[in-house]
């Protein structure tokens, strides 16, 4: 037993009136304590049940994610035109809607604009469709790669994937107890926030509820996150709605302080109002193909276009979000886009092949 990790738990795990928040440095401890095993189980479950009960501070969060940063792989900074959008998607997936991601990632690379992504299996407890399985559907598989392979492959085709369970198997250490306790622990914010990337990059992050963004701004504020967005997206993820108002936050931090900005855009204010798309399994795979060969008119297509143009906007390689439409548009007809995913399909391939 750990009698250090004890008395950080006597502190997070107490009532109501007598509950003390950690430190950054004593949440990082915390963090690497359980991810070594140097608490028990015991320990570990009753810190992370209490943690979700009395809910993280901002300056908790951000000293386990100095752990995440102590421990994590990290991709060197490759040549770009524009900075690196970082998307944390949640790693228990998605069950209700469509996810946009992979998709979203290769309109963005076409057009010159690197993305990096994260992700892990099915997780509990929601076990919904993973990233890395949708990635699965376009034949795309990420998982046997080096972190070197996904450093040449993002340089060459400006899209990369590091999966956790092989290149960061300490952050998986505590997925287990996730199912024991039926509850996701605040440790999945982190995974949200963490950037496997080391180079000039924009974090985009999904969130359902408003404390969560306003933990988030907290931690990421205290590690001087350059640039970053937080969008209330579908599930929680960064795919924006289009049969609502998308809400968007734009955090930026310089010497004079955070400078915020609330972004407000509607689908239907730009011709693509609809209901967002429902996640069928067994279709999924073809609908997303259909689009790649130039298909553009499924609802699901709209919902691509939607989001790859406000992206596009984002990180500067369109004047607006309707130009960043148009240009997401001109890419999936003109065949661009298939063609990034069969060049992110021969990179991988020569991979395999050189090692």
């Amino acid at each position: 037993m750990s009698h250090l990790f004890r008395e950080l738990l006597q502190k997070v795990g107490s009532g109501a009136h007598t509950n003390k928040a950690l430190s950054r440095a004593e949440a990082a401890t915390a963090l690497e304590l359980m991810w070594t095993q140097q608490a028990t189980p015991a320990q570990i479950g009753a810190f992370l049940i209490a943690h979700r009960i009395r809910r993280p501070t901002s300056e908790e969060l951000a000293g386990m994610l100095d752990t995440y940063h102590r421990f994590g792989p990290q991709l060197a900074p490759i040549a770009a035109d524009y900075p690196v959008l970082v998307f944390g998607v949640p790693y228990d997936g998605r069950s209700r809607t469509a996810p946009l991601a992979p998709l979203t990632a290769l309109v963005l690379a076409a057009a010159g604009c690197p993305v990096v992504q994260h992700g892990a299996e099915t997780m509990p407890t929601k076990y919904g469709l993973s990233l890395v399985a949708v990635w699965d559907l376009l034949g795309v598989n990420w998982r046997d790669r080096s972190l070197a392979e996904i450093q040449q492959i993002l340089q060459t085709t400006g899209i990369g994937f590091v999966y956790v369970p092989r290149l960061f198997p300490l952050a998986t250490t505590l997925t287990p107890y996730r199912e024991q306790i039926g509850k996701r622990p605040p440790l999945a914010t982190l995974e949200l926030m963490w950037s496997p990337y080391g180079g000039n990059s924009r974090l985009v992050m999904g969130y359902v509820h408003p404390p969560t963004e306003g933990l988030i701004r907290g931690a990421l504020d205290l590690h001087q996150t350059p640039h970053y967005l937080l969008v209330k997206g579908l599930e929680g993820s960064l795919d924006l709605p289009r049969d609502r108002t998308a809400i968007i936050g734009s955090y930026r931090n310089t010497t004079a302080g955070t400078v915020s900005d609330r972004i407000l855009v509607a689908a239907r204010d730009h011709g693509l109002s609809g209901t967002d798309v429902p996640l069928n399994r067994d279709t999924l795979g073809a609908e997303m193909r259909q689009i790649l060969e130039g298909n553009i008119t499924s609802e699901l297509a709209r919902s691509v276009i939607w989001n790859s143009g406000f992206y596009l906007w984002q990180v500067g390689a369109a004047v607006n979000l309707q130009a960043g439409m148009a240009q997401a548009e001109i890419l999936l007809q003109m065949g661009q886009v298939q063609n990034q995913l069969q060049a992110l399909l021969r990179s991988l391939e020569h991979s395999v092949t050189a090692s």
